[in-house]
């Protein structure tokens, strides 16, 4: 899910949706307006669920897309191999597979609770 708001309400911290990827905000820089232009701003970001890092520069009055990122509890259940966990959701139960990211692998048990990231339709595991 998304919704639509404009680049001057944008702040560092914060998620916007570049390339159908949802991504996390590094750094914005605004400039002034000129002569024959509105001001713009470059707007620095990293790929939630890829780690890719992008920019792209627009005009602080466009419209872009903010992804709706939802954080969320859930049990560890069993491995499948060294990168794949099945976890339940604790608030539907629902079970799923989930990718471990490699910096993960061989810190989490059975039975842990762990926090995941849910947008877009994509899951991933969240160790902060």
């Amino acid at each position: 899910m998304k919704e639509q708001t404009e680049v001057r309400t944008l702040k560092q911290g914060r998620y916007v949706i570049i390339d159908d990827e949802p991504c996390a905000i590094l750094n914005i820089v605004t400039s002034k307006p000129g002569k024959h232009g509105s001001a713009k701003a470059r707007i620095d970001v990293v790929g939630i669920f890829d780690n890719q890092k992008r920019s792209i520069v627009q005009p602080i009055s466009t419209k872009i897309y903010v992804p709706i990122v939802e954080r969320k509890k859930a049990q560890i259940l069993s491995f499948s191999g060294k990168d794949s966990a099945q976890l339940m959701c604790m608030e539907d139960y629902s079970t799923f597979e989930l990718k471990i990211q490699k910096e993960l692998q061989g810190k989490l048990s059975v039975g842990q609770e762990i926090i995941y990231l849910e947008s877009m339709g994509k899951r991933k595991i969240d160790m902060r």
